[in-house]
């Protein structure tokens, strides 16, 4: 549906420091709302374009959050780059999620204890263990501040527009890792977080603490994912960084 509502010319909107929405944002959420909330009536929601009701999500033991569109400038700008985004969670912690492409065709899809799967095919965390070229998902500009206390090794940085679509890039071993900066909303990185969790990698704070989802706030600490054996070497640096609750969401 959002393929073939590409063909024609969108119908773009501002949401201020939030962003652009489109008519296609719009469609794939009520498409979703239709079908999942019409399968488990039981469940939470919390989308980024349905008003946050707490009375639909706090106190629920499982949540859907979704983000219709991630990465709706790429969207926009028809840059392979966006995608749409589901997770589950369960008393706050992630445990299923799927992360589409459209425009490549990727379905990541998993659950924890029951693996990760790329188009049917398995998948899992890289098992790397030493950070000189490693290969992450971001802004090579970010590793070449002066706030690191010592200077990151050489390593291959790329970035991508999508939040959901970097963290199932490392739950399929496709990169080593990717720091997310900053906070982050919690339909951004749900889905994503299961993925990594389901594919023996591990995502948390900057300090090595895990994250739980479905507070009042939906905007959640940022943090570290990454296969498992990596994950430690990373949260050496990130732990010496001010608590990323006082930033602006980037």
């Amino acid at each position: 549906m959002a393929r073939e509502l590409l063909r024609k010319p969108l119908e773009i909107h501002s949401k201020g420091d939030a962003g652009p929405v489109t008519n296609v944002d719009f469609a794939v959420n009520a498409l979703l709302d239709e079908r999942l909330r019409g399968a488990r009536p039981d469940y939470g929601w919390l989308s980024e374009e349905t008003p946050d009701d707490h009375s639909q999500r706090i106190g629920k033991t499982r949540v859907f959050m979704l983000d219709p569109i991630d990465g709706t400038a790429a969207m926009i700008d028809r840059s392979p780059q966006w995608t749409i985004s589901i997770g589950v969670t369960e008393h706050g912690r992630p445990i299923a999620g799927v992360v589409y492409n459209p425009m490549t065709d990727e379905m990541f899809l998993g659950a924890v204890s029951h693996g990760v799967t790329l188009n049917n095919r398995p998948v899992i965390a890289s098992t790397r263990g030493v950070l000189e070229g490693a290969r992450l998902i971001g802004q090579p500009s970010r590793y070449a501040e002066k706030k690191w206390p010592k200077p990151w090794p050489s390593m291959e940085i790329t970035p991508r527009q999508s939040i959901a679509y970097r963290l199932a890039i490392v739950a399929a071993g496709q990169a080593d890792a990717t720091i997310l900066f900053g906070l982050k909303n919690e339909w951004d990185i749900a889905g994503g977080m299961a993925l990594i969790e389901a594919a023996g990698g591990r995502y948390s704070d900057f300090s090595g603490a895990p994250v739980t989802l479905n507070q009042p706030d939906p905007r959640a600490v940022a943090g570290v994912a990454a296969g498992a054996n990596l994950h430690a070497l990373i949260i050496e640096r990130t732990s010496t960084l001010p608590d990323p609750r006082k930033a602006k969401p980037t």
